[in-house]
C-alpha cells in the first residue's frame, strides 16, 4: 500500500479530520429541530426525506473510501442500494420517487449508521497508513455532504410547508437587513476573459479547465430583484401574459398553475410567505426568491432586460470577496434561515455571494477541453449536462465555505423548491435608462 509520508500525513490529515467533523456535525445540527416523523416525509420526487440524505453522504464514505480496505466491515449490506443515489457504476439504486417509503431503517439506525463510519473514517485519519489517494476522496466527500447540508434545509423547507398547519422548520428572528439601494447597473467592457477555476484548493470537475470566453460590453444590476419588484409584474398580469414566457415556459405555468413565487401565499387581500421560521408577512424589500428560470426569464423580458450569462456573471463576481448570508453563520447567530437585503459597505455589486441563487441564462454545459474523471465519481457531475440551466452565487441555506466565484450550480428549469432569484443583465447604453 502506497502510503504519504510521516510529515505530510500529520499536516494533511489533521486539518482534513477537524474539517471532516465540523462538516458532519453540522449535517447533525441541521437534523436537530426535526422530529423522527418529520425526517422520513418526502413531499414530491424532487425532495428525499432528511433520513435518506444523512444515511446517503454517509455511504458516500463508506462506498468510496472505507470499502477499498479489505479488513473494514460494512455496516449493513443492504444500505448500499437503499441510500446510492445515482452512482450506476457501483450498483442498483432504490427509485428516487419512492425514497419517502423507506421506514425502515429508522433514525436511530441510521444515526448509529454515522456514528460507526465517523469512527472508521477518524481512525483512518489519525493513522499514519492513510492511502494518499483517499484523502481528496474525502474532501469530495466534505463537499458532497456540504451540498446536501443546502438540500436537507431547502427539502424539509417543502414538507413542511405541505403541512397545512404550516410549522416552523425553527423559529427565529430574520437577519438584519440593510437599506435598500434603486436598482442600478454596472457596465462591463467587451474583451477576452477567463473562467473557470485554476487554483490550488478544492474545485469540482465541472469548474475546470480555466478558458478564455469573449463577452460582448454588458451590464449586471447591482443586487438581486425584491420581492416588491416582483410583486409588480404580477400585478402586471406576467402570468397571464403569453408573450413574456418561453413556450415550455409557458406550458409548464398552465399546467400548474402557476400564480406567484413558491411559498407565496395570497389571503384577505395580503401577501404572505413560508419560511423556515414559519409563515410570515411579505417584506417588499427582501430579494425574491423560489422562483424557476421560467419565472426569472418572464420577468427580465417584462423588465426589458435578461438574465445574464453565466460567464458575465463570473466575470462581474471575481474581484469580490465571497461574503453574505450563509446557513452556518445564520444558525451560529441564531437568525431565521431565509434572505434578507444587507449591502456591503461601499461594494457596488451587492449579495451576488449567499442570500439567493441566481439564475443565468447558460444552459448547463461542459467547458472546451472537459473530461470527467474515470470511475464512479466521474458520474459526480458530468452525466447531467443536458437539459439543466446555471445557476451562480450560493444562497442563505448554503455553508459559507462551500461557495467560490466559480462555483456552478445547475437545476432544470422548472425548479424553484430551491432558493432561487433574479438579477437582471443588459446592454450598457441603455441600463440605467430605466
Amino acid at each position: 500500500m502506497t502510503t504519504i509520508d510521516h510529515q505530510t500525513s500529520l499536516d494533511a490529515t489533521s486539518g482534513l479530520l477537524k474539517r471532516y467533523r465540523q462538516v458532519r456535525d453540522f449535517s447533525e445540527r441541521i437534523r436537530q429541530p426535526l422530529s423522527p416523523e418529520d425526517c422520513m416525509v418526502q413531499s414530491m420526487p424532487d425532495v428525499s426525506p432528511t433520513r435518506w440524505h444523512l444515511a446517503h453522504t454517509t455511504w458516500f464514505f463508506e462506498q468510496f473510501v472505507l470499502s477499498r480496505d479489505p479488513e473494514y466491515r460494512v455496516f449493513d449490506q443492504a444500505y448500499g442500494f437503499l441510500f446510492n443515489s445515482y452512482y450506476n457504476t457501483v450498483g442498483k439504486q432504490f427509485p428516487r420517487p419512492q425514497r419517502g417509503l423507506i421506514s425502515r431503517p429508522g433514525l436511530a439506525d441510521i444515526l448509529n449508521y454515522r456514528r460507526h463510519v465517523d469512527s472508521a473514517i477518524e481512525q483512518r485519519l489519525q493513522s499514519q497508513e492513510i492511502p494518499a489517494e483517499l484523502l481528496p476522496i474525502i474532501e469530495i466527500g466534505l463537499q458532497h455532504e456540504q451540498q446536501h447540508q443546502e438540500l436537507m434545509l431547502t427539502d424539509i423547507k417543502h414538507v413542511l410547508a405541505c403541512n397545512p398547519t404550516c410549522p416552523a422548520y425553527r423559529r427565529a428572528p430574520l437577519a438584519d437587513a440593510t437599506p435598500l439601494p434603486p436598482l442600478k447597473f454596472v457596465d462591463f467592457e467587451e474583451g477576452i476573459y477567463h473562467i473557470g477555476y485554476d487554483g490550488d484548493g478544492f474545485a469540482f470537475d465541472h469548474e475546470r479547465p480555466r478558458h478564455r470566453v469573449f463577452c460582448d460590453s454588458f451590464a449586471i444590476a447591482n443586487r438581486p430583484i425584491t420581492c416588491g419588484e416582483f410583486l409588480q409584474f404580477i400585478e402586471d398580469g406576467g402570468y397571464r401574459r403569453p408573450e413574456l414566457w418561453l413556450s415550455l415556459g409557458w406550458q409548464t405555468v398552465q399546467q400548474e398553475g402557476w400564480n406567484a413565487p413558491l411559498y407565496w401565499i395570497h389571503e384577505d387581500g395580503q401577501w404572505q410567505t413560508f419560511t423556515l421560521a414559519g409563515r410570515m408577512p411579505l417584506d417588499l424589500n427582501q430579494p425574491v426568491c423560489h422562483v424557476s428560470y421560467f419565472e426569472a426569464d418572464a420577468y427580465a423580458r417584462w423588465a426589458g432586460c435578461r438574465l445574464p450569462t453565466e460567464a458575465e456573471w463570473e466575470v462581474a463576481a471575481a474581484p469580490l470577496p465571497v461574503s453574505g448570508l450563509f446557513a452556518d453563520r445564520l444558525l451560529a447567530d441564531d437568525k431565521a434561515i431565509h434572505p434578507v437585503y444587507q449591502g456591503e459597505g461601499d461594494q457596488v455589486l451587492s449579495q451576488l455571494f449567499g442570500s439567493v441563487w441566481e439564475w443565468t441564462s447558460s444552459p448547463y454545459t461542459a467547458y472546451p477541453g472537459y473530461r470527467p474523471p474515470a470511475g464512479a465519481l466521474g458520474e459526480y457531475n458530468g452525466k447531467f449536462q443536458c437539459n439543466q440551466f446555471v445557476l451562480r452565487g450560493g444562497s442563505c441555506a448554503s455553508p459559507s465555505e462551500h461557495l467560490r466565484a466559480t462555483y456552478r450550480n445547475f437545476f432544470p428549469p422548472h425548479a424553484r423548491w430551491q432558493f432561487s432569484g433574479i438579477r437582471l443583465a443588459s446592454s450598457p447604453s441603455t441600463s440605467n435608462d430605466r
